[in-house]
């Protein structure tokens, strides 16, 4: 497993002697429990038009937890959305509790770990971004996700209440609740006040990314300046290990049962561990076999949650290249990142699987850090879509989201749908209708050449084997309003990417 944190991580191999942490999955529930959210969430699952509760809101069965615990298991987590509780095993516990006839099933989870360090990431430099997505427009009218609440899944908050763009945040009591994963039972505040790595700024740098704010300069790092938050942290800092999927799951459920419609995480699971027998290979990231993957599914599917997740940065890591968990979630929005001025992915941006039938990532924007730092962005423009309309449902907010983004609607497995722009979405959000922006022609032969209307002289060009999946990202020269193709082979749809509008070629 490989946590997608900032760009500037770099991970040095150790090894941890302890038992392996292991997922028990169990056969039934006790159907007479009360469901284990609150009225605001079953409220917000009606408006929705969900059912509000079902089978995977019952706790875990009492009776079970306590069988295990009578069988030394320590149980370190619940999940109520997967009917399964995690604990660290001995070979002979985990032999024991397979034999137990209410346990379906007993998955290992590697203990191998990598430690962190990271670059501090100058908040000045995510400044481009706003202009990119057009966070302006979003102000003018007066929407910075007031009374919309945040849910962030991270590594650590280390120095958020201290930050000069998260100033307002704190002094307004916008922090509803914190929960430390990692460490049950300790104070939430000191996740503010307590560092173990750089790591433990991650959070506190997506958090500006979501909501920051420079008042003395005037200057936005992030659009949901006016959102309320629960924090979670569910990675430690010293460690990256599959081990705390767990954890993540744990803080979903969490938020989940508090009511929170919006979540972001900019952390990926894919491969890195000690035992290679663990690690996950790229065929794996279908949108069906992680339990990490599985739970946002649920999230997306039944419980109403819009999950922004980042796409990962191993687009140059030539054994990997593609998107982690879970971001391959059919029902989660996965953001990938793109390069200032052409828009096209850059590099280490991670591509979306050519098996999944749907595109990933979903939509991307412009982050020299990482898609750690490109996901709270949209995140940010989410909150203010769900202000401008609370009515959205989770679904209708991801499909609304992919629709305002520059290339709609001619996605690729490099940047999904592109670039979300403000303006575009606002007037999806208040009513379902949008100009065309999009061109489609039809070509024969080798070479075609196509009209086209830009400020620019270059453009990003994707040459696609199919309607999704890129052969070659390349840049064309608009030369007297036109762009010379030369058809490649196996090249059966050209994408010429405007910026403010989108040309499809299809070959003939």
């Amino acid at each position: 497993m490989k946590k997608f944190l900032l760009l500037a991580f770099t991970f040095l191999p150790c090894i941890l002697s302890a038992s392996p942490k292991y997922w028990i999955y169990l056969k039934n529930k006790d159907q007479n429990a009360a469901p284990a959210v609150s009225m605001l969430t079953m409220e917000n699952r009606q408006k929705l038009g969900l059912v509000s509760a079902d089978e995977t809101d019952l706790p875990v069965k009492r009776e079970y937890e306590v069988a295990l615990q009578n069988e030394s298991v320590k149980i370190i987590n619940r999940s109520r959305w997967l009917n399964a509780v995690s604990a660290t095993l001995t070979s002979e516990q985990a032999m024991k509790v397979r034999q137990l006839d209410f346990v379906q099933e007993v998955v290992p989870i590697d203990p191998g770990f990598y430690i962190a360090r990271m670059q501090p990431v100058e908040k000045a430099q995510m400044a481009p971004v706003m202009s990119q997505v057009q966070a302006n427009v979003f102000l003018k009218e007066g929407i910075t996700a007031k009374d919309v609440t945040i849910g962030v899944i991270d590594a650590g908050f280390y120095g958020a209440d201290s930050s000069m763009s998260l100033t307002k945040i704190f002094s307004n009591n916008r922090i509803l609740g914190i929960r430390d994963y990692v460490k049950p039972g300790r104070p939430g505040n000191l996740l503010f006040s307590t560092a173990e790595s750089f790591s433990d700024m991650h959070g506190t740098e997506v958090l500006a990314a979501i909501s920051g704010m420079d008042y003395k300069d005037q200057m936005q790092y992030g659009m949901a300046i006016n959102a309320k938050f629960y924090l979670a942290r569910t990675d430690y800092s010293l460690r990256e290990y599959r081990g705390e999927e767990d954890n993540w799951i744990a803080a979903m459920e969490w938020m989940d049962s508090l009511g929170v419609r919006l979540i972001n995480t900019s952390l990926g699971y894919a491969k890195g561990f000690s035992d290679p027998k663990e690690n996950y290979v790229p065929s794996q990231m279908d949108g069906k076999t992680s339990a990490i993957t599985r739970a946002a599914q649920i999230a997306s599917d039944k419980k109403g949650i819009m999950l922004i997740v980042s796409a990962g940065n191993e687009g140059e890591d030539k054994s990997w290249e593609i998107i982690s968990a879970p971001a391959d979630a059919q029902g989660v929005l996965a953001v990938g990142a793109t390069n200032g001025k052409l828009w096209n992915r850059i590099g280490y941006s991670s591509t979306g699987p050519e098996f999944l039938p749907y595109v990933k990532p979903n939509v991307s924007c412009f982050s020299l850090y990482g898609t750690s730092l490109s996901a709270p962005v949209i995140t940010g423009f989410a909150a203010c879509l769900l202000q401008a309309n609370p009515n959205l449902t989770n679904k209708e907010l991801l499909s609304l989201i992919e629709k305002s983004a520059h290339l709609y609607p001619y996605g690729n497995n490099y940047v999904g749908y592109g670039v979300p722009l403000a303006s575009r979405a606002l007037a999806l959000a208040k009513a379902p209708y949008l100009p065309n922006n999009s061109r489609l022609v039809t070509a024969s032969g080798r070479t075609c050449e196509i009209e086209v209307v830009s400020p620019d002289s270059l453009v990003a060009i994707y040459r696609k084997k199919n309607d999704k999946d890129v052969l070659s990202q390349q840049v064309g020269k608009i030369q007297n309003g036109r762009i010379s193709l030369k058809r490649q082979n196996g090249e059966r749809f050209t994408t010429i990417d405007l910026k403010d509008s989108v040309v499809e070629v299809q070959w003939n």
